[in-house]
């Protein structure tokens, strides 16, 4: 496996993306336009791909949060690559880049109909905290913070 720390405008991650919100607006149903508003990916400076024998196969990225933080953003694997621990390790890369850029926690928003997204978070050390900003009063989202350093 390889990983590739790109930008968003880079095509594999593009199409990674179009399959995530593919399954997104399954998993959201109506909610899934509310969602959608805040997960556009024309302006993150920080996106990781994996690939396996030369096949983008997952992704994630991250975008100032605020002065310590980074949001984890379009974490995805592929159907046919999952349950190999993928995730984890773009999730690792990730954590590493936002410590190479001096940032000191990572927080995320995911769905209750994301229950692997959950179980990701809470394996690589995510706690759950309040739901923040536009998430405060939304009962499908589950917000979460790790400190990396």
């Amino acid at each position: 496996m390889e990983l590739l720390r790109t930008d968003s405008n880079h095509k594999d991650f593009i199409a990674l993306v179009k399959l995530l919100d593919s399954d997104l607006a399954i998993r959201d149903g109506e909610d899934h336009a509310f969602y959608a508003q805040f997960n556009k990916i024309d302006m993150l400076k920080h996106v990781v791909i994996a690939y396996n024998n030369a096949i983008p196969v997952s992704c994630g990225a991250i975008k100032p949060f605020d002065t310590t933080s980074v949001e984890v953003k379009r974490m995805y694997t592929a159907e046919q690559s999952r349950g190999q621990g993928l995730a984890s390790i773009v999730l690792s890369e990730l954590e590493q880049w936002a410590k190479e850029l001096d940032y000191t926690s990572c927080v995320l928003e995911t769905g209750m109909q994301q229950p692997e997204a959950i179980a990701l978070y809470h394996k690589n050390g995510y706690e759950l905290i309040p739901n923040y900003g536009q998430y405060a009063n939304v009962e499908n989202s589950r917000c979460f913070k790790k400190h990396i350093i």
